[in-house]
Formats: structure tokens, sequence, C-alpha cells
């Protein structure tokens, strides 16, 4: 097999604003394996939150000797090694993870979800999500989103009521809030939860910092939205600490190193008790669609990385209403706009 990446500027529609940064371009490499003439494709989108970057990417795919692999077909042996290469990196191994995986789905002339035996027509409804911002922004991002049913919202800002008054003047939709662990104090969280417990919200995402486990069951205890951990579960053995912290969990490829890890969290969620969404960073049709794959098995979805930028070289997994629906093609299910 051989290993190939290319580096590429995904440029958002809008300035993309959470509780810690902002921007307008997000870099990812684009991932190929081939393997008698079929290519699988993967996907890389670097997060300075959990230590990586593109040059971060390429330095750990540049390590990774995959002319020693003759199998496709050996995906756990082929993931090992590329896990075991070295700690962390966890979308550089994500983005090899998808690649096999579709070249695998390829080689076997089947979408990933058929493979795995799951219903293509039991996927969830998709949030879109709505960054920071000032109020005129927020009302034509809401308008743009008519589509969808259901909104994510960012907060963990300064202007937390003033962002939820703006929408709730544009729309009764049902909002889920993710606040970034933007609120640094119990108090501060529990404050703002019980205040948007009256605002039509279902669920509120990483309310506090991801290591504050004991703050965050603490406020778990005096509110009454759902909590759902984000950057407090990044990887399967993160997974067993978190119960009776949070109701659920937000698996995002690009944290757990792929589709491999992140099957697994969904199996040991469910074994503990917790509710499991399926998410993304901003992110091309590759890695969307490739975790769109894993839709029917989860309760919720916030799968609309792609659909935040204006230049997406690729088409895969569409939306319907704010319905995931998967393409009718093997492996992922992406291809090039070009063919």
């Amino acid at each position: 097999m051989r290993l190939s990446y290319a580096r590429f500027d995904l440029k958002l529609k809008h300035t993309f604003t959470i509780s810690r940064s902002s921007r307008d371009v997000s870099p990812v490499d684009l991932v190929q394996i081939e393997h008698n003439g079929v290519i699988g494709f993967g996907e890389a989108a670097p997060s300075t939150r959990y230590g990586e970057s593109v040059d971060s990417v390429e330095q750990f795919l540049s390590k990774l000797a995959f002319e020693k692999f003759d199998d496709p077909f050996q995906l756990e042996s082929v993931l090992t090694y590329v896990d075991c290469t070295a700690p962390d990196n966890s979308s550089a191994k994500a983005a090899v993870d998808i690649a096999l995986h579709d070249l695998v789905g390829k080689l076997l002339g089947l979408p990933l979800c058929v493979y795995w035996g799951l219903d293509r027509e039991k996927t969830p409804l998709t949030s879109f999500t709505i960054g920071i911002d000032a109020p005129p922004v927020i009302e034509q991002k809401v308008r743009e989103a008519e589509e969808y049913p259901i909104l994510k919202i960012k907060l963990g800002g300064t202007n937390d009521e003033e962002i939820i008054r703006t929408i709730r003047k544009v729309t009764q939709k049902t909002l889920r809030v993710d606040a970034n662990e933007g609120w640094k104090t119990r108090e501060v969280a529990v404050e703002r939860i019980k205040w948007l417990e009256q605002e039509g919200v279902e669920f509120i995402e990483q309310p506090m910092p991801a290591a504050d486990l004991r703050g965050t069951a603490w406020v778990r205890e005096r509110v009454n939205l759902p909590l759902i951990a984000d950057e407090s579960s990044a990887r399967l053995h993160d997974v067993p600490k978190l119960q009776g912290v949070f109701d659920g969990i937000n698996i995002k490829l690009m944290k757990c190193a792929g589709l491999r890890e992140a099957m697994r969290m969904i199996h040991t969620a469910r074994a503990c008790g917790l509710k499991v969404m399926v998410g993304c960073m901003i992110e091309s049709s590759v890695g969307i669609s490739a975790a769109a794959q894993l839709s029917p098995l989860v309760d919720y979805a916030d799968l609309d990385g792609n659909v935040l930028v204006s230049n997406d070289p690729f088409e895969g997994v569409s939306i319907v209403n704010g319905k995931l629906k998967l393409p009718n093609r093997p492996g992922i299910g992406v291809m090039t706009k070009s063919d």
C-alpha cells in the first residue's frame, strides 16, 4: 500500500468563533491510501486544543512505512501500528483510519454502514452550528439555517444571554448549547444552565473545563438539562470515568483517531448508560461522510462541518431537511467534485 497526503485550506462562509478561538480558514490534510489502483480517501482536521497542526500531522504521517503492508484488510494490525507509532496525533491517525476503511469498502464494493450491518435509513437529524458573533450576523446565520430543525449554539463568552435572546427573536427551534469549556466556575455554569432551561434548550455540551470532572458532577446535580461531554471525552479510555458526571458523550473522529475507536466508544458508552452524539471539527465531506457512516448507531448528530465551508473539494453525505442522507457509494461514499 502507498500513503500520500497534501494540505488544503478550507475557507469558512462566516468567521467561526467559539469561546476560545476564532478563524476564517481551517487548514486540513487530505490523505490517500492506494492499493492495486484503488484509492481510499482520508482527512486530518487538526485542532490546537489537542496539540495538533497541519505541520504536526505531516510530521507524523512522514514516519509511517506503509509500503510494508500489502493487505488492507488487516485493519487491526495496520491501525495498531499507526496508533503505536507516536502518542497523541489523533487527527493524523484518524486520516489514515478513514482512508483505510474507505479503501476496504471500495474493495468490497460496499458502503461502510452496510459492511457494519447498519440500517442506512436510521440516520439522525444533524444540528447546524451558530458560532459566537454580533447579533445581526447571528440573525443572518439563523435564517441561512432555515432547513435545519435543530441549531447548535456556541456560548461560553460574555454575551451568552444576548446570543440566545437574538436567536429567540428569529426562531423557536430546538437549541443545543455548546460552551466549549467556557464557564470556568461551578456557580457560573449552574447560573447559565438554569437560565437556559427556560429557553427551549435540549442539552448542554461541555459546560466546564475538561479536567474538572468533580466540578461538572457538582453542576449536574443542580441542573435539569442533560450534560454531554466533548473535550472531556477524547478516546476510549475516557468513557468509563464519565459515568455519573455526564449524561452522554460527543465522539469526533479527529479526537479519537478514527472509525475503529469510534465504534468501540459507542459500544462502551452504551454499556455505561451514556447517550451518544457523533460530532465533527471543520472538515470537508471526507471526514463528515466517514463519521456519518456511524450515525445510525447514535442518538444525536452534529455533522455540519462541511456545510460551513465554501470550497469543499469533495461531495458525499447530504442533508435533506436536517436529516443525514448517506450516499449509495462504497466506502465512506465520497467523490471528488471534479469527478
